[in-house]
């Protein structure tokens, strides 16, 4: 993997000062290749045999959805199609082989990427409104939702407008948010593990998984953007300013 200093190059399809990261780099983005594609994995394995309308009987996430319109229910399943497919090729867009060997098929993965979060985002923010845990559900995953477009679009501005720096830096931000599907499972599984480690046999799974998803609306992706902006300002990209910078003097 690359991260970039500031401005594009000869060819318009890298930037300049570019700074290899090294064996370790590669290593994260194995791992972060592995875990997205073990999520997707799951998740279409789960609802692969998939029916509308919803049954309680379904089990699994798809259950809370049971006594929703089927309005809901449908949008749903756009959410979980789209969602997967952006969490799909997005590792891939961190490639530099990729980038520097078949750019077209970047440019092209890229574009399926900003559509699924897009289609994938306007889903979340709509089932915000009708989540399972009332108010931290609508408050997490709506806000959610919406940086998650807000940091996709503010990406493909960037690269539409020729800024590649500015363009890597909020496709990161932007996968953080994306990945935020397999930090939320990562987290359930802890949580849910420490209440059962610490109740001493007293706490019953139904209870401990609520107790844990309550937390998960902002635990989820929080952590993602904080380590997302550390990666933006050690690799050197524009960090991104709740006020303008100071002009020189």
């Amino acid at each position: 993997m690359t991260s970039t200093i500031a401005g594009a190059g000869p060819t318009g399809t890298e930037p300049t000062g570019t700074v290899r990261t090294g064996r370790g780099g590669r290593v994260r983005w194995v791992v972060v290749l592995l875990t997205s594609l073990a999520i997707v994995g799951a998740v279409l394995a789960s609802y692969a045999r998939a029916s509308l309308p919803i049954s309680a009987s379904d089990g699994g996430v798809s259950a809370a959805y049971a006594d929703r319109p089927y309005a809901v229910q449908v949008v749903f399943y756009v959410h979980v199609v789209t969602a997967s497919l952006a969490l799909l090729v997005g590792p891939f867009q961190f490639s530099a082989a990729l980038r520097r060997r078949a750019p077209r098929v970047h440019r092209w993965t890229g574009r399926v990427y900003v559509l699924g979060v897009g289609v994938g985002a306007a889903a979340a923010f709509v089932m915000s409104f009708v989540s399972s845990i009332a108010f931290d559900g609508f408050f997490g995953f709506g806000t959610l939702a919406l940086l998650w477009a807000w940091t996709t679009w503010r990406g493909y501005r960037a690269v539409r407008a020729g800024d590649l720096a500015g363009h890597q830096a909020w496709m990161i931000r932007s996968f953080a948010l994306t990945y935020a599907a397999v930090t939320l499972r990562v987290w359930l599984g802890v949580l849910i593990v420490l209440q059962l480690l610490t109740a001493g046999g007293d706490l019953d799974g139904d209870r401990a998984f609520d107790n844990a998803y309550a937390a998960l609306p902002f635990l989820c992706w929080l952590p993602n953007l904080v380590v997302a902006e550390f990666l933006v300002r050690r690799r050197g990209l524009p960090a991104y300013r709740l006020v303008p910078a100071p002009s020189p003097r």
